[in-house]
């Protein structure tokens, strides 16, 4: 960064019972962007703003302190502003019928350079108008509601966060701080954003595409027709793992066991093997010396090549790169 270029302002929009760390996640990890070289100039320059300035409380049952009022915000002060983040959380409704609210952020859309969202907080810049005819994405529990009532964001609800030009939306709470790692990397590179990272001890930069969901994680919630498979899927993932050997496991035809992996998981018994084996080869991948066709042939796949086409598919990256960012010090994938 240049010594000429002054701090990028960052104003972070909270209100009542907002998510803490929607709030303070993304705000620390840019804070930190800050420290990565104490020689450079600043880099990022912090402002909380909510409807009135002071204390505001938060689901956690703590409270934050904010700089500004948003009333007292002129058009020319939000002409000065770098980044316009808006908070998600409990509050969002009731945020969504305060007008004065809803106008402020559609006027900060009209003056900010660069406009941001955490988890339900895409609603709010929905509600503005910031998103019509935009991708957008939210915290999956919000992403069903928020596609009814603005039909006009082209949703994508599975995703941890989206860029569509100088919008950015992310996905629930922690989505907020792998957003925060992107802004920085598209403000002042990669080594920046990585240091950041490892200083938080963060996986490092998910792709924005990635899933919300592991695959494990999905099933939690899955029924019981699906049990059988994925019990067996989860045990043999090194072996055949075809409809027909599932349909066998599970009791089922293949037609109904296609139906209920849908109906249960909204996928196919294929697309659901892909992911497990990705979701282990992950693991394996973190491993000290993990060598990437042993670590195939361990989940399933029946050569690095697939398992690189695996990731790419489910994760948007390769074994190479998901391992190279996941790492607190650098290893060598042969």
């Amino acid at each position: 960064m240049s010594e000429d270029l002054p701090p990028r302002r960052v104003l972070m929009l909270a209100f009542e019972n907002c998510q803490i760390l929607d709030v303070t996640g993304p705000l620390e990890i840019l804070a930190s962007a800050n420290e990565t070289d104490r020689a450079a100039p600043q880099i990022y320059e912090i402002e909380l703003a909510a409807e009135r300035a002071g204390p505001l409380a938060t689901t956690a049952g703590l409270r934050l302190v904010a700089d500004r009022a948003f009333a007292d915000i002129a058009d020319a002060e939000l002409k000065r502003v770098h980044t316009f983040m808006v908070a998600g959380g409990d509050g969002t409704l009731k945020a969504l019928r305060n007008k004065a609210l809803i106008d402020f952020v559609a006027r900060a859309g009209r003056h900010v350079r660069r406009i941001a969202s955490v988890c339900s907080g895409s609603a709010i810049l929905a509600a503005a108008g910031l998103l019509d005819g935009k991708r957008a994405t939210t915290h999956w529990n919000a992403a069903a509601e928020m596609a009814r009532v603005f039909p006009k964001v082209r949703l994508e609800p599975d995703a941890i966060y989206v860029r569509d030009g100088d919008i950015w939306t992310s996905a629930g709470i922690t989505a907020g701080m792998d957003l925060a790692l992107a802004l920085i990397e598209h403000d002042v590179g990669r080594e920046a954003a990585l240091a950041v990272a490892r200083r938080h001890v963060l996986y490092m930069m998910r792709p924005g595409g990635q899933s919300q969901f592991s695959a494990e994680l999905q099933t939690q919630s899955a029924g019981a027709r699906t049990a059988a498979a994925r019990r067996y899927i989860a045990a043999h993932l090194d072996g055949d793992l075809r409809s027909p050997v599932l349909a066998a496991a599970a009791g089922l035809s293949e037609r109904s066991l296609l139906r209920a992996f849908r109906e249960e998981l909204g996928t196919t018994p294929a697309d659901y093997v892909e992911r497990m084996r990705v979701d282990a080869a992950r693991r394996g991948l973190g491993a000290p010396h993990a060598v990437a066709k042993r670590v195939a042939a361990q989940c399933g796949f029946s050569s690095a090549e697939t398992m690189r086409r695996a990731f790419h598919r489910t994760l948007g990256v390769s074994p190479a790169d998901y391992r190279a960012r996941f790492a607190t010090t650098q290893r060598t994938l042969p």
